[in-house]
């Protein structure tokens, strides 16, 4: 028999066999499956079929899983790992959503020059829009995340910038626009990269700091610096990046209360109306 080449099909249905109940689709991919042997097909004695892996299959999900864990970048680590900690505490996250944000028109004539590992957060400044009193650029976050809840004055949008590397962060540091643009779209804006990048007296006073102590696969992060709160309305625009966009996946989503609604297990502070 000739091995199956997995696709990312065969692996994304491999995984979605292995979190559900198994009820099979009876398609193509199902067959492949089947005869390389990654699934097993179960009958239960009322006559209930079901999908179960075999352990070639668990292997082969796990390979694919590491394979995909070393291709990503440092940076793209610490990104996915602070995604994990805003999920554990209750947010909805989405990564590298592209919003519109209004700044300031007075936009320095010449910014510093952008280092190749960093990518711009909009197209570059033309004449005419240094010279409006608004102007609007796209940015892209690395994370944008809300509370979890039904009410809108509950909901603390926040920014958090994913920073592995001090030249990096320096280069996002020159360009006040970008920050202008965080801003805009959230309450409280972050930046996170670890311990030893930066001092907290070089990043500016209203941006918070978290820091990853420890390696990217068992550190920890600790706030060094709250961000100054801001109240913040989300534009009409934002909500409809955040309805076309997929949010990050937790480990158990269904464990999550819904601020406001009664039960939920956490309350909104007392500053809030």
């Amino acid at each position: 028999m000739t091995p199956l080449t997995l696709t990312r099909f065969h692996r994304a249905r491999l995984m979605q066999i292995w979190r559900s109940a198994g009820w099979p689709c009876k398609d193509a991919l199902e067959i492949d499956l089947l005869a390389a042997q990654l699934v097993v097909l179960h009958t239960s004695p009322e006559g209930c079929e079901t999908l179960r892996l075999t352990e070639e299959g668990i292997r082969t999900l796990a390979q694919a899983r590491q394979r995909g864990a070393r291709a990503l970048s440092a940076h793209d680590r610490l990104g996915q790992k602070f995604a994990g900690h805003l999920l554990a505490s209750g947010r909805i996250v989405w990564r590298e959503l592209s919003l519109r944000a209004v700044i300031d028109g007075a936009v320095p004539e010449a910014p510093a020059p952008i280092p190749a590992t960093s990518s711009p957060l909009w197209s570059e400044d033309t004449p005419a829009s240094r010279t409006a009193a608004n102007v609007w650029r796209m940015a892209r976050p690395d994370l944008f995340s809300v509370r979890n809840t039904s009410v809108p004055a509950y909901l603390q949008p926040m920014v958090h910038e994913i920073k592995y590397s001090r030249s990096d962060l320096l280069s996002d540091l020159r360009h006040d626009a970008k920050r202008q643009a965080y801003q805009w779209l959230c309450e409280e804006c972050y930046y996170v990269f670890p311990a030893g990048v930066a001092e907290p007296d070089e990043i500016p006073e209203h941006f918070g700091i978290w820091v990853l102590h420890g390696g990217l696969d068992d550190g920890r992060f600790e706030l060094l610096r709250p961000a100054r709160h801001a109240s913040c309305t989300l534009p009409f625009a934002v909500w409809m990046a955040l309805c076309k966009a997929t949010p990050l996946r937790g480990e158990d989503e269904t464990a999550q209360a819904h601020l406001g609604e009664p039960g939920a297990g956490e309350l909104p502070p007392a500053d809030m109306p």
